[in-house]
């Protein structure tokens, strides 16, 4: 049975709701809220994301239903490994990978769980670009490295040249990270297991 708290962090007024099958997977696990909080935010970017995508760049082929649940489910592990709300650790993304393969999530949707953090790798592909930058930029983290990644997409499948793709990605970037402290303080008034405060 979920906590009150798990509750209130899945239905409160604030980002939008996360896909029903997420919140029954969270449900199941009796999620901490914070971790909750966090992937509705997550998610509510990534949605952002995705119609900025679909509206300035639709040669891209973004998969916008993997890229939603990838950003709703990225950090589940974290159910199963707590203390990395509020420290270290990369337990949580084999594991969090594996609970949703045990659940008969398939595998273009379960991947985002492990390769979130994983951008640099050389066959990454737009989906998950996308959800790791919504990873990040939800909290105002901009990550150098990563948005040339995706700059380097965003020419290649447009044919735009790279400073007008990086013009592009930046203004949703600036645009997204200015809701950085609303974002912030829904998900602090949320609690982890231990009442640690974390960005997660």
């Amino acid at each position: 049975m979920p906590s009150d708290a798990l509750n209130r962090a899945l239905a409160d007024p604030g980002p939008r709701a996360l896909p029903e099958p997420v919140v029954r997977l969270l449900e199941e696990l009796d999620a901490p809220p914070r971790l909750a909080a966090h992937l509705r935010l997550v998610h509510d970017v990534a949605a952002e994301l995705v119609a900025w995508a679909g509206e300035r760049h639709p040669s891209l082929g973004v998969d916008a239903g993997a890229v939603l649940f990838g950003a709703a489910t990225h950090d589940i592990g974290k159910a199963l490994h707590p203390a990395e709300l509020s420290g270290p650790g990369a337990e949580h993304e084999p594991a969090g990978h594996a609970f949703l393969r045990e659940r008969g999530v398939e595998e273009r949707l379960a991947r985002f769980a492990r390769t979130h953090t994983s951008w640099a790798e050389p066959d990454t592909g737009i989906d998950d670009l996308l959800v790791s930058l919504a990873d990040n930029v939800w909290k105002a983290k901009r990550v150098p490295d990563l948005e040339q990644r995706l700059v380097d997409v965003l020419s290649a499948a447009s044919g735009q040249e790279k400073w007008q793709a990086f013009m592009d990605l930046d203004d949703v970037c600036d645009r997204l990270a200015a809701g950085a402290d609303r974002r912030l303080a829904f998900q602090s008034a949320y609690p982890v297991g231990g009442g640690t405060e974390s960005t997660a």
